[in-house]
């Protein structure tokens, strides 16, 4: 770190890049002025999509770039310090797609000596890639292709090293399913976007790594105190001290089910009545194994399950919805057993679940060509509809060989739904399902959901927390007013916190001049919650410019016509309506940006940004 003038820890200030292509790598200097704007994690990893790949790219072609990423927190014993993120150009929605997953995987690439792996080109077949200690060595992967993820961490266990970490795709990403995901450690997830898909384009069936060279730290006082105040906080905030270590994720069942926002048979109504089947108390009861947390994680969320035939992780809340309330389904045990072939065949949860669920409704209105029906009744043995159990159990399975009619749901809801002439049934923003909260009955998740620059995603602006969990405190769900502006504080907040690479339930009981004082003790330079802010922002437009440069409108940051026209009928959120076009408006004009969504050039002036 001699080189580095403000940065004196946190980084190695390396990046491997592989040439898939030529089956080579090369090892570079990162820019310190890179670290110093964009922390790491998805900040640096969509700054160097950015800059590095042409607009208008194939998402499955070789010019696409895949990025794994660390960020300045691994290896540096903090509270939720085992994150990774991967960033690409998205197969799902033409976006700049970053998704991040915990485990331990994220400890293993940092020990390796390599900040950044940047895999370019194709190889001419399946190969995976091995890491130990900084040595860097290509294999042939033939052997492992076409096999499930827990089988094939297990196989490279034994080819590499005992202690070694893996991230790998299953079927859905060989197949190049835009809803596949990235797996690590066998049952965690870089869900969201497809970014399994970009994988698989390479031919790159696994990362392996294996690596213990330690993070610098750059003022060891000042990280100590931060360490300490971030494992207090955490460890009194209700949430992340009891709530997440006894339910995990599933204790918000009851919760949004009670506000009348959990989406139920595809987003036509918004309360499940047999939610005790299917809550966490019930699963906790029935299901539950143990906790099996993330590597240093106090928060410990992370649970493993059985079913009467088989064990494994999870499911989260977003899945349990997904496979339960959204397709009509009160079967705990089957629920479990769908979010199992997810795991196993490398599927985002939430985009199976929620295309399933779609063409139960393009089924149940007569929307599906006969031909497509009689393929569905010889695998079924009838026709399609909410509250199928057998179909979500058989169609995870079918998405990832894309056999059947799962070729058709691997396309993800708005491909599948518009090959079928209606695209306002699936619900999903610029390409990506919504998640498990109806935004009619939360007024500032519907302006979140909008602008989100990934699509329809809660994770990058939770406003569930202040508008339904009550941290930092309760407000008003159905109020307009104030919603653009708390908005854009959690975007730019989360836009840091995914990019130092930790947890985003860890702003259950922090804030920035926590994470800021964080950053400063482990890099040793000067910061403040202020500028950690505009770090944030500065991400954040950037991934909103990328996103312009790609084609994307105002049209694009908007919500399925479903939810701004149709009210509830009834339950807790009764007759609301969003009003959408307003919010915007006020969003647009709090980030300096043109009536359009467009940055101005006194707002990228502003941040740095040419």
């Amino acid at each position: 770190m001699s080189e580095y003038n403000k940065i004196k820890g946190g980084y190695h200030g390396k990046l491997l890049r592989v040439d898939l292509s030529s089956l080579s790598y090369k090892i570079e200097d990162l820019d310190e002025n890179l670290l110093l704007d964009y922390i790491g994690g998805r900040g640096l990893g969509v700054k160097l999509l950015y800059d590095e790949t042409a607009a208008g790219i194939d998402p499955l072609g070789p010019e696409n770039k895949l990025y794994f990423l660390t960020g300045p927190s691994q290896g540096t014993n903090i509270p939720t310090h085992s994150r990774f993120e991967v960033v690409a150009k998205s197969p799902l929605t033409g976006t700049a797609a970053g998704s991040s997953s915990g485990g331990h995987f994220g400890l293993q690439l940092k020990g390796t000596g390599f900040d950044v792996v940047a895999f370019e080109g194709k190889a001419n077949k399946p190969v995976y890639v091995y890491i130990e200690e900084g040595n860097v060595t290509i294999h042939d992967a033939s052997h492992l292709w076409g096999q499930l993820v827990p089988a094939v961490c297990d196989k490279l266990i034994e080819e590499t090293n005992a202690k070694a970490a893996i991230a790998c795709i299953g079927p859905a990403g060989e197949n190049l399913s835009p809803i596949a995901s990235i797996m690590n450690d066998k049952h965690h997830s870089v869900g969201r976007s497809g970014l399994g898909a970009v994988m698989g384009s390479k031919n790159l069936k696994a990362l392996v790594c294996k690596g213990s060279v330690e993070t610098p730290i750059g003022d060891k006082g000042k990280f100590d105190a931060a360490n300490k105040n971030w494992r207090r906080f955490i460890g009194e905030a209700p949430l992340t001290k009891d709530v997440l270590k006894e339910y995990g994720t599933l204790a918000l069942v009851k919760v949004i089910n009670h506000y009348g926002a959990f989406p139920t048979n595809n987003f036509q109504d918004g309360y499940f009545v047999d939610i005790d089947s299917i809550s966490g108390e019930t699963f906790r009861e029935f299901n539950f194994v143990k906790s099996e947390p993330c590597r240093g994680c106090p928060i410990s969320c992370v649970h493993m399950s059985r079913t009467p035939s088989r064990d494994g992780k999870g499911p989260e809340f977003e899945t349990l919805w997904a496979f339960g309330a959204l397709s009509g389904i009160k079967d705990l045990d089957e629920i479990t057993n769908a979010n199992y072939n997810c795991n196993d065949m490398g599927i985002d949860t939430i985009s199976a679940g929620s295309t399933i669920a779609c063409a139960m409704e393009l089924s149940e209105k007569g929307f599906l060509d006969e031909e497509t029906m009689k393929m569905i009744r010889a695998e079924l043995g009838h026709d399609l509809k909410f509250g199928d159990t057998k179909a979500i159990v058989l169609y995870s399975r079918l998405i990832g060989t894309m056999e059947g009619f799962g070729k058709y749901l691997a396309m993800g809801s708005a491909r599948m739904a518009a090959h079928f002439g209606h695209p306002e049934l699936a619900m999903h923003v610029k390409g990506l399902e919504l998640p498990a909260y109806d935004p009619r009955g939360f007024h500032g998740m519907a302006i979140s959901l909008a602008t989100n620059n990934r699509g329809g995603c809660h994770l990058r602006a939770y406003m569930v927390g202040p508008e339904a969990l009550g941290t930092p405190v309760l407000i008003d769900r159905f109020t307009a007013a104030g919603k653009p502006g708390l908005t854009i504080l959690y975007q730019n907040l989360t836009a840091t916190i995914d990019s130092m690479c930790n947890c985003v339930f860890t702003n259950f009981a922090l804030n920035p001049d926590l994470y800021a004082e964080m950053l400063a003790g482990i890099t040793g330079r000067e910061i403040d919650g202020n500028e950690l802010l505009k770090m944030g922002e500065r991400i954040w437009n950037i991934e909103k410019m990328y996103n312009v440069r790609e084609g994307l409108t105002r049209k694009d940051d908007t919500l399925p016509k479903r939810l701004l026209e149709e009210p509830f009928k009834c339950g807790h959120s009764k007759g609301h309506k969003i009003e959408l076009e307003p919010m915007l408006d006020e969003y647009y004009s709090l980030r300096g940006w043109s009536k359009e969504g467009i940055p101005s050039e006194s707002k990228l002036k502003e941040l740095g940004l040419k």
